[in-house]
């Protein structure tokens, strides 16, 4: 395995575990916050956050592309501010990758905490328990097994990544080469072999997350 396939498959983990951990506090958030508020708007912010789920990548890779480019509003702003770029960046990557498993994320937090009991929490409150302590002790807890599902799914969407990732970022070997763009790279220029080591390697990583998942989970009822 060559030492460009070596570093696509350690940056395309590394940027993953990045993106998921970026996007999990507000996932979660915003998860409770659908299943436990009467939000106005609710509807429409939901739609809106799971937009990425049913537009095109490519699509959702222009418009970051048209915000975080020098160009753009929030690219801009950075490179003036401080000459931090983003696109064609390993930040890119990263946005990119969280942008797109939000999503999966929010609606697998948003199921896990409306199948929690409110009665529990009621409960809870009523012997002096504060919101936070309700949601830390109570509601956190009872829907671990949901918000680990929607971290795994969250992980896997990102190990996946191609469309918004290759317009945001760029494909450029040792600096924002994923393993899904070295697997398009490879196809491209006929080294089937190197294609299909980079494709066993991401099952063999898909497998692993998802593995280790089960594992988890079963501990967790275990423990119960």
């Amino acid at each position: 395995m060559s030492s460009a396939e070596l570093h696509a498959i350690g940056f395309t983990v590394w940027v993953c575990l990045l993106s998921t951990l970026c996007i999990l506090p507000a996932g979660v958030l915003v998860g409770w916050l659908l299943a436990r508020r009467r939000l106005r708007g609710r509807a429409a912010l939901e739609t809106v956050l799971s937009l990425p789920l049913v537009m095109p990548p490519v699509a959702t890779g222009l418009v970051l592309l048209r915000l975080l480019g020098r160009r753009g509003f929030f690219g801009g702003l950075l490179h003036r501010a401080l000459g931090v770029d983003i696109a064609f960046t390993w930040r890119a990557v990263v946005i990119a990758a969280g942008v797109m498993s939000f999503p999966l994320l929010l609606r697998s937090a948003r199921v896990a905490f409306q199948q929690v009991d409110p009665r529990l929490e009621q409960i809870a409150r009523t012997l002096g328990a504060s919101d936070l302590r309700v949601f830390w002790s109570v509601s956190l807890p009872l829907a671990g097994r949901g918000l680990l599902s929607g971290t795994v799914l969250a992980f896997g969407r990102a190990l996946g990544e191609f469309g918004a990732t290759i317009l945001v970022a760029g494909n450029i070997p040792g600096k924002t080469a994923t393993l899904s763009l070295s697997i398009y790279q490879a196809v491209q220029l006929g080294q089937d072999g190197a294609a299909l080591r980079l494709v066993a390697v991401s099952t063999a990583i898909a497998f692993a997350a998802i593995w280790a998942s089960e594992l988890l989970l079963r501990g967790k009822e275990g423990w119960r």
